[in-house]
C-alpha cells in the first residue's frame, strides 16, 4: 500500500526526470506514520517495532510494517535484526539522512501546535 506521492516521485526518480526538490522531500516522509516514526527515532533513539507501533495510536501491524519497509528502502532508518535466545529482535534507527529532515519535522510541528494553539483546538500537544 504504497502511497500515491511516494509512487509518484518514485517513478520520476527511476526516469531521471526529477524537476521538483519541494514534492522530492515531501515524498520522503509522506504516509500516514512515517513523520511520527522519523520524530519518535530521533528523539527516542534505537526503538524495536512493537513500541514504534504502541507510539501511534490505532496503527495496525500492518501499516505500520508497511510504513517502515518504506522508509528503510528510502534510506531514512535501518532495521537490524539480532537473535536473541532463539528469538529475532528487530530494532528500527535513523539513518544520517533521516537525521537530515529533522529540521523540516521539528519546524512542521512547531508550526501545528502554534496554529493549534491560535484556534484554541488542542493544549496537550505531542506529535502523535
Amino acid at each position: 500500500m504504497t502511497d500515491t506521492i511516494r509512487s509518484y516521485a518514485r517513478a520520476k526518480i527511476q526516469r531521471k526526470n526529477f524537476d521538483c526538490a519541494k514534492e522530492y522531500t515531501l515524498s520522503m516522509f509522506s504516509g500516514k506514520y512515517k513523520i511520527v516514526i522519523i520524530y519518535h527515532l530521533a528523539h527516542d533513539g534505537t526503538l524495536r517495532f512493537n513500541a514504534i507501533q504502541r507510539l501511534l495510536d490505532d496503527a495496525t501491524h500492518k501499516v505500520v510494517a508497511q510504513q517502515l519497509k518504506e522508509l528503510v528502502e528510502d534510506g531514512l532508518v535501518t532495521r537490524r535484526v539480532e537473535v536473541i535466545n532463539n528469538r529475532q529482535a528487530v530494532y528500527y534507527d535513523l539513518t544520517a539522512t533521516g537525521q537530515s529532515l529533522m529540521p523540516i519535522v521539528e519546524a512542521m510541528f512547531s508550526w501545528g501546535k502554534d496554529r493549534l494553539a491560535v484556534l484554541q483546538l488542542q493544549t496537550d500537544f505531542r506529535l502523535t
